[in-house]
């Protein structure tokens, strides 16, 4: 079995648990999520940071939006592009979201272009596991590894953090050449911190 197919089904076997959790258990877990970020040192400091809007059984993100956006913080938010790549728009609240294609939520504001992101301090990137090294498994779209690809050649260097459930630290996820190892990662436990990459 290669690295493409153990991928897969770990992915497969992580989504499963995730949509057997509560509405109840995955609401408390974005309110610790959102607690838990702020002890992060990068993110409590920093004045731009690129998120996501959670959807479905993703861990909780609209908490913790609300409240960097509150402390006047400048999330950026991605917009979904035909070719899988990512704009980026500014997050305005709640009523600045508007419904978009695959289910997603995106800023209705101006757009920034794909090159924004490298003016993040902090990058949340979504995932379905962290293992002990900091090397994150995502959903297998892409968008996020050019995200990664493009901060690199601009010579960028924001924190790389990734939310995920306590039971999606792992102890190793397969690796491709093309990954990139996380900074922290922020449970409804706490934070855990690896290496700086």
């Amino acid at each position: 079995m290669d690295d493409q197919d153990t991928k897969g089904t770990l992915r497969a076997e992580l989504l499963r648990v995730r949509r057997g959790l509560p509405a109840d258990e995955r609401s408390a877990a974005a309110r610790a999520l959102a607690r838990h970020a702020l002890e992060l040192p990068e993110l409590a400091s920093a004045s731009a940071v690129a998120a996501y809007v959670s959807v479905g059984a993703e861990p909780g993100t609209r908490d913790l939006l609300d409240v960097l956006h509150t402390r006047g913080t400048r999330v950026l938010l991605p917009v979904l592009l035909p070719d899988n790549d990512l704009d980026w728009a500014v997050y305005e609240g709640p009523d600045s979201l508007a419904p978009a294609g695959r289910g997603l939520l995106e800023p209705d504001g101006p757009r920034l272009g794909p090159e924004a992101v490298v003016a993040a301090d902090v990058v949340l990137l979504p995932g379905l596991a962290v293992d002990a090294r900091g090397m994150r498994l995502g959903r297998g779209g892409g968008s996020y590894d050019r995200v990664l690809e493009r901060l690199a050649k601009a010579g960028a260097r924001p924190a790389l953090v990734v939310l995920l459930y306590a039971n999606e630290v792992v102890a190793r996820v397969p690796v491709e050449p093309h990954d990139h190892p996380v900074r922290a990662v922020i449970t409804p436990a706490g934070v855990r911190r690896f290496a700086a990459p």
